[in-house]
């Protein structure tokens, strides 16, 4: 049965430490609970005929037609209105990482579906710490050698930078399969919808320091395709560029395409009314988006530059 109100997209904050299946099943639990607080509609009523006392006495018995509830739609017979609820997840965050978290409840999980064609930009901020090495990137992770830092400097740091982000421009546009000489190109370029719209390797479009104070330093990193684990990595390739070792001590998404930290609900908010709001608020920027990226993209289709040129082709006169 759908639940009314509650079809489309939302995104929740997810706190570090958390398996998002766990998030989304802690939500699901959350929002039967209420559903099924609310108040239920009245059961309906049928007619039967009851004995009762005859008007003449002296024993005897008539049936008389009244009107009485339906058993079967008592709650005790019926149970739970609501005992389960379709929620989607769309890009995943590991139990080590934070922030936007997008899912979908309803006809919200084609959206979700329809949102990943779009292949749209991640924005993270990660942490990174200089001067040591572990098994898995992580600060959390098992020691693997410890090394100096004082010879890196901020400058050090953003040449480094610069050429991950002159490395993945080349990989971004290999990977679009778009002719830069072409007037299309330019089109996409102008409107930001230069991205591979198939699979890739994770892809880094943008990448700057915002704090840097040794040991510690913080980019901001937007992506496609990546994992947080890949972002990880990147911080111990980075450490080793600048004759180093780095651990990646955070990683939170703060966007996830259209949705930002302002538009996940933090754990208090994990309710009901909240979540109603959320997908109101959110229908008309998924849509526009949505309406953006695949229309743009498909115009510039070879297979849909062929149809023009055939439908121009007919229309000339012999």
């Amino acid at each position: 049965m759908a639940a009314p109100g509650l079809a489309g997209l939302f995104a929740v904050y997810k706190p570090a430490g958390v398996a998002w299946g766990r998030v989304r099943e802690a939500l699901e639990t959350r929002l039967l609970r209420e559903l099924n607080a609310a108040p239920q509609r009245a059961p309906r009523q049928q007619v039967r005929f009851l004995p009762s006392p005859a008007p003449e006495g002296g024993g005897a018995v008539e049936l008389v037609a009244a009107s009485v509830p339906v058993l079967a739609d008592h709650p005790l017979v019926r149970g739970p209105r609501f005992r389960k609820l379709k929620i989607g997840a769309g890009h995943r965050l590991d139990v080590k990482a934070s922030g936007v978290f997008v899912l979908g409840i309803g006809h919200g999980n084609k959206l979700l579906t329809d949102l990943y064609n779009c292949h749209l930009t991640k924005v993270y901020t990660v942490g990174g710490l200089f001067g040591k090495a572990t098994d898995d990137f992580s600060d959390t992770g098992n020691l693997i050698e410890k090394t100096t830092f004082d010879h890196i400097t901020r400058e050090k740091l953003e040449r480094i930078l610069a050429v991950i982000q002159g490395t993945n421009q080349k990989a971004l546009l290999m990977y679009s399969n778009i002719d830069m000489k072409t007037q299309e190109a330019y089109e996409l370029a102008v409107k930001g919808l230069i991205r591979p719209m198939g699979k890739s390797p994770p892809i880094i479009t943008a990448i700057r320091c915002l704090q840097f104070a040794l040991p510690e330093f913080q980019l901001e990193i937007h992506c496609l395709h990546e994992t947080q684990q890949y972002l990880r990595k990147v911080v111990h390739e980075i450490g080793l560029e600048l004759k180093s070792s780095a651990v990646c001590t955070q990683v939170r998404r703060t966007r996830d395409g259209v949705f930002t930290v302002d538009d996940a609900l933090p754990r208090t908010q994990w309710n009901l009314q909240s979540i109603r709001e959320a997908i109101r608020s959110c229908q008309l920027k998924v849509q526009t988006e949505l309406e953006k990226t695949l229309a743009a993209h498909e115009e510039n289709s070879p297979l849909h530059q062929l149809g023009d040129t055939a439908e121009h082709a007919l229309q000339e006169p012999p």
